[in-house]
């Protein structure tokens, strides 16, 4: 739920950025808070999609859509948190997507891919809606540290560990990893121009 309200409200703000309508706001904030598991659902054939069978999910997603659409003004003081609150729902979705796809019996190598779905589809799906290059696809450290936190839980799970302590380890690297490329301004590498 604290990824589903982080991804809503990130959701949210862009819309509200964008001069959206209220629907818009709450439309907007739903599919970057629950479009990720919706993939996730589809690539693993749960039908209907965890997050749209557990009505927690949407209530939380809409209500803080809600919340930001009322209250952006007296949230822009909020706006450094953002991206500690964004690193941290990349890290439970993308960690809590790799166990689940593990838990279907998807290689390991298939289920770090299948992973990263729910931590980048949402925020990939705002900013195409939004008619932006999508966020995973810039220059900035942060489908690579997805990666590597899906790339940890599918090696402990092939090794045999505890879930719950290498999901940890896993939710650990990828804010390390995301915020310290924030703070140190590093980004991935671009082909030179021609």
């Amino acid at each position: 739920m604290i990824g589903v309200v982080a991804f809503a409200a990130s959701g949210a703000l862009a819309a509200v950025r964008a001069r959206l309508d209220v629907f818009g706001v709450v439309v907007l904030g739903m599919i970057t808070a629950l479009g990720g598991g919706v993939i996730l659902g589809v690539l693993l054939d749960i039908t209907p999609p965890t997050s749209l069978r557990e009505w927690p999910y949407l209530l939380g997603a809409v209500a803080t859509s809600i919340v930001v659409f009322a209250f952006h003004p007296k949230l822009a003081g909020l706006r450094p948190a953002m991206p500690v609150a964004d690193a941290v729902g990349l890290a439970l979705f993308t960690v809590a997507g790799t166990a689940t796809a593990l838990a279907h019996d998807v290689p390991a190598y298939s289920a770090c891919l299948i992973g990263m779905a729910p931590g980048i589809g949402g925020g990939a799906l705002r900013d195409v809606l939004l008619r932006q290059i999508p966020l995973v696809f810039h220059r900035e450290i942060y489908g690579l540290a997805a990666l590597a936190g899906a790339v940890v839980v599918a090696v402990g799970d092939t090794a045999g560990l505890s879930t719950g302590p290498v999901a940890v380890v896993g939710a650990v690297l990828i804010v390390s990893l995301r915020l310290i490329a924030l703070w140190r301004r590093w980004d991935a590498p671009v082909a030179p121009e021609s």
